[in-house]
């Protein structure tokens, strides 16, 4: 991570989904989770409870654990990005091209403050997530029911539209 990563950035607030559904997924999310809080110029603000959720994509797969977080941090969106996508090496995942398909761990960043960006390899808001369960039921845990989505509307809207039948909470994992 250069210096200029973070230098005179304003913090801002952000959001990151998770999601497991290989290799001991509970753990997998909990080691994400504590990574995050650890990393330079990031603050680990709150975190959703953890919830099994149905696979979106091939069939077959097993369920996800899934959660999200809200942390505060002065990097840049992209060098954001490579931090996660460095946690997600650490804890074993490789990419393969394969979409939708399973894995050892899946960090998104989902909203950057009120920020909408498109470059090569990020899109914010994540741009599936107003339609997904698994994201938003999450992120009510961690943000007010008026937070808006930049571009897609308010989540307390996005959530009362959305089909939330495939998510549970899971009893007695706390993150």
């Amino acid at each position: 991570m250069t210096q200029s990563d973070s230098q005179d950035r304003m913090p801002v607030e952000t959001f990151i989904g998770l999601g497991s559904n290989l290799q001991e997924p509970v753990r997998q999310v909990r080691e994400a989770i504590r990574t995050l809080a650890m990393l330079p110029h990031v603050a680990l603000l709150a975190r959703s409870r953890l919830y099994r959720t149905a696979p979106v994509g091939p069939p077959g797969q097993p369920d996800y654990v899934n959660a999200v977080v809200r942390l505060r941090t002065d990097l840049a969106p992209v060098a954001l990005l490579r931090a996660l996508h460095g946690i997600e090496i650490a804890q074993g995942r490789h990419r393969d091209g394969t979409r939708w398909g399973p894995r050892v761990l899946d960090l998104d960043i989902l909203i950057y403050g009120d920020q909408r960006i498109a470059v090569p390899g990020l899109r914010i808001p994540h741009p599936e997530m107003a339609k997904r369960a698994f994201v938003l039921v999450p992120l009510a845990d961690v943000a007010a029911p008026d937070l808006l989505v930049p571009g897609m509307g308010v989540l307390a809207d996005l959530l009362e539209s959305c089909d939330r039948s495939g998510v549970a909470v899971l009893d007695g994992c706390d993150p």
